[in-house]
């Protein structure tokens, strides 16, 4: 089965399944919190064309504008995206970012344009020849990014000179070796990461 189809049908089926969900978590984030459901934030994608990622919303709509990192107990998040993040299904509307052609389920992350700028030319473009994804091996990895970065002297500089060029090395790994079973293969490690086995 070819990766977009592939992803065409999980994206479709998980939207259908999950609706009762992402209308009860919709619900929480409006009575937790002034301001829309979801939050939108540009990206880079597919050979660097930009587009606007779908997340629920986990930080107050009035927040002052901050870092574009999430470090450790971020004053901005709200009661409800304080779960919402520990259990990734902020993640979620993402399904409807793959339906749309923007992302697939499994791929790099993507990036801020701030971030990508940084990339080394030669793992830019291979990182970027591709979809990005709603997981990919990185976001195993780096499952608990914030409370790492929060252990760091300059978050920032953490992030751009260790974590950053680690999850470009992941990634270009998994364009290297990117099949239909790989993708299974880390679509069912994310599971097992989510409920405490990996």
């Amino acid at each position: 089965m070819p990766k977009r189809l592939f992803d065409v049908v999980l994206a479709a089926v998980g939207l259908l399944l999950l609706s009762p969900l992402f209308a009860v978590v919709a619900l929480w984030i409006k009575l937790d919190s002034p301001g829309p459901v979801f939050f939108r934030q540009q990206r880079v994608g597919r050979f660097g064309v930009p587009f606007r990622i779908h997340k629920f919303r986990t930080m107050g709509h009035d927040a002052p504008a901050g870092p574009q990192i999430t470090v450790g107990a971020d004053a901005r998040i709200t009661r409800a995206g304080r779960w919402l993040r520990r259990s990734k299904l902020d993640e979620l509307p993402q399904l409807i970012d793959v339906l749309r052609g923007a992302m697939s389920i499994v791929g790099p992350r993507p990036e801020v344009p701030r971030y990508v700028a940084m990339y080394p030319a030669d793992l830019r473009d291979k990182v970027l020849s591709v979809r990005p994804g709603i997981t990919d091996l990185a976001s195993i990895h780096y499952r608990d990014e914030s409370a790492l970065l929060a252990r760091a002297a300059d978050p920032e500089r953490e992030y751009t000179e260790v974590v950053m060029p680690a999850k470009l090395r992941l990634a270009a790994q998994y364009v290297d070796q990117a099949t239909l079973a790989t993708d299974l293969r880390l679509i069912g490690r994310t599971l097992k990461a989510l409920w405490g086995h990996g």
